[in-house]
């Protein structure tokens, strides 16, 4: 038999073992069978199902855990959906069972917001720029050049500035957040057909720069001399190749797992911005649970939160390696260019005080954000 076909035979074989297994033991077990790749073995997959079977009979409570990204996408997007699973089970010793909803199931972004909110599940992934309607003081990171590297992000989300200025307003509309998922930085991604990579603000003069709904990076990318275009996360893709846009700022893994790296030419690691996740949870559904439950929760929370920061620069590696193919060109601007961005749009320019003081308060409220920043309390990550 050629190669080809019995690769295909293999996958066939594969699906029809996961419907099977859908049918049977219901969406989760399958997953967590697929995850553990051993849907080509009709023993060791049985294995897999009765243990999930087992997991969930004894189980008291049940915890439905929604995402937008696909299991598999942990290679170049660790979202590390399977490990949280596994790691909540664990640590409540088995107290709770948590469902998977991945690939957008239930829906995705300001969506799985709003059903967390309401209770229809209990947990859910989602971008922070998502979250910050309900709690507009998370949207500061988004103001340039203060936590845009990674060590400063995974600084401020887990100190206690972030915790006593964060906390209260995400408690007050009904969320306790679980934990900050560290991707990488944004980036400035460049079309086919368009001059690059980028090395400093001077080279964005004019290029029609795709933008998510945030004001705060429609203001960035007008300080730093470029045209700031709206385009729905969805429609981006189409504007990208069509030049309704020129670029667009996805931190690079985001940029493999949504398909553009057959129609960018460059990206520039110019580390502004954050483009960070964070999984939040239904408050009042995490205040019914036995103290020893929720404590589990939180120790489950930082257990992953750490598999995140160490799994960074593989899935960058690998991102970087897979686009590589396809022809993209990558830079990392010199010191003097950074500062070249930092002093056009950088945080401690006067332009942004009025936004400070909206976002958290006051200015010394932000300063004390800062400080929290540049002061390292134990979680390392790696920066390119």
């Amino acid at each position: 038999m050629a190669e080809g076909s019995e690769a295909k035979e293999i996958k066939s074989e594969e699906r029809r073992r996961f419907m099977e297994i859908t049918a049977k033991a219901g969406i989760t077990a399958a997953i967590v069978a697929m995850g553990s790749g051993v849907l080509g073995s009709k023993e060791a997959s049985a294995a897999v199902v009765n243990e999930e079977k087992d997991r969930q009979k004894r189980a008291k409570y049940t915890m439905n855990v929604a995402t937008a990204y696909i299991l598999g996408a942990s290679r170049t997007y660790p979202i590390m959906q399977l490990d949280f699973k596994e790691n909540i089970q664990n640590a409540t010793n088995g107290q709770v069972y948590v469902k998977l909803a991945p690939g957008g199931q239930l829906g995705a972004g300001s969506a799985l917001v709003q059903k967390v909110q309401a209770g229809t599940i209990q947990a859910a992934q989602h971008s922070i720029a998502n979250f910050a309607p309900f709690a507009p003081a998370a949207d500061v990171i988004n103001v340039p050049y203060w936590c845009g590297e990674n060590q400063k992000f995974i600084n401020l989300v887990t100190s206690d500035a972030w915790k006593n200025e964060l906390d209260p307003k995400i408690a007050a509309k009904g969320f306790k957040a679980l934990w900050y998922v560290c991707i990488d930085p944004r980036t400035v991604a460049i079309r086919k057909g368009v001059d690059g990579p980028i090395k400093t603000p001077d080279q964005l003069k004019g290029i029609k720069f795709r933008v998510p709904g945030s004001k705060i990076l429609q203001r960035f990318y007008q300080l730093v001399g470029a045209n700031p275009t709206p385009v729905a996360w969805g429609e981006t893709s189409s504007a990208i190749k069509q030049g309704v846009a020129d670029a667009l700022d996805p931190s690079v893994e985001a940029l493999l797992v949504f398909g553009f790296k057959e129609i960018l030419s460059s990206v520039t690691f110019n580390a502004a911005v954050p483009d960070s996740q964070v999984f939040s949870c239904n408050l009042e559904w995490y205040n019914s649970l036995p103290k020893d439950v929720q404590e589990g929760i939180d120790f489950a929370s930082e257990i992953t939160s750490r598999q995140n920061l160490a799994k960074v620069p593989g899935a960058r590696a690998y991102a970087m390696a897979e686009m590589a193919k396809a022809g993209v060109e990558f830079y990392v601007p010199t010191d003097s260019e950074i500062e070249q961005w930092v002093a056009k749009s950088g945080a401690q320019l006067p332009a942004w005080d009025e936004i400070k003081k909206e976002l958290v308060g006051s200015l010394a409220n932000f300063d004390k954000l800062q400080e929290a920043a540049n002061t390292f309390n134990n979680y390392y990550v790696h920066d390119i």
